[in-house]
This record gives structure tokens, sequence and C-alpha cells, in this order.
């Protein structure tokens, strides 16, 4: 029978949560300022490319806010819902500290020589696969159990014993 529970989390991964949502936050930023960048580039290079066709008022101010306003509400909704979905999660997991442990069960065992790593399939719903030592490799065989930690909202992988 496959056990789930929640313990805390230790300084080194509540650390590792921290690093990882502000490196996120600033490159959720750094993406919104490219997208509003191209909501107003956009209309003005069409506007460009109508004056070219030689389009009678070419360069009009409705068309150009008109369409600036569209894409900008199409970035700022995209990066919101974006945010929700990724960030919030990570955010839920340092506000409330905790991690889930799972047990699961060594399913197949695969050596890729090209680079000489180890890993473990396993029957979880959270990760398919992990990365695990030589020494882990020789002493687990396909059936046994292994607990995986992992964030409860974010669901980002912490590690395995």
């Amino acid at each position: 029978m496959l056990q789930h529970y929640n313990e805390s989390l230790n300084a080194n991964e509540l650390g590792f949560l921290i690093k990882k949502e502000a490196k996120e936050r600033k490159l959720y930023v750094k993406v919104y300022t490219i997208f509003m960048v191209v909501s107003f580039v956009v209309p003005y290079i069409a506007a460009w490319y109508r004056a070219y066709d030689g389009a009678p008022n070419a360069f009009s101010y409705p068309k150009f806010f008109v369409s600036a306003g569209v894409l900008l509400s199409i970035s700022s909704f995209a990066t919101y819902f974006s945010y929700r979905y990724n960030l919030r999660h990570l955010q839920h997991d340092i506000k409330h500290g905790t991690k889930t442990v799972a047990t699961n069960h060594v399913t197949r065992k695969v050596h890729v020589p090209h680079n000489d790593t180890y890993y473990f399939y396993i029957d979880s719903h959270i990760k398919l696969s992990i990365e695990v030592t030589a020494e882990d490799y020789a002493f687990f065989n396909e059936g046994d159990e292994i607990s995986i930690e992992y964030t409860t909202n974010s669901k980002e992988f912490l590690g395995y014993f």
C-alpha cells in the first residue's frame, strides 16, 4: 500500500524554494515587460506597413491604441494566469513550509552508459523517473519501496530515500 504524509521543509529546502521563487518572479517581470513593449511595437510596425501599401490614414491614433490595448490585454491575461498556475503554488509551499513524502515502488532500473547516470522508474503520479546514485542503483531492486519528497502544492521534486 502506498503511503503519503506531510513533513516540514528543512532549512535547505526552504532556501531552495525561496531562491527559485525569486528567480521565477524576476522572469515573470522580464517577460511581461517584453510583452508590453511588443504590444506597442507591433501596431507601430503594422501602421508603417499600411503606409507603405499606400493606405489612407495609416497612422490612425484610434487603430494604434485599440491594437495596442488588445495585445496588452492578451499579454496581461496570459501572464497573470501563468503566474496563478505556477508561481502561486510555489509561494504557498513557502508560506506553509510543508512537503509531501510518498512511498513508491521501483518499476524499472536504467543505466545510461553515455553519461554514466542511473535512473529508477517509479509508480508515482508526480515523477516518472528519478536519477539515483550508483550505490542506490546497486542496492535497490525492481519492486523495492523507495520514498520521494516533493513540495505539496507545486510538486517540485526534492529528493528520495
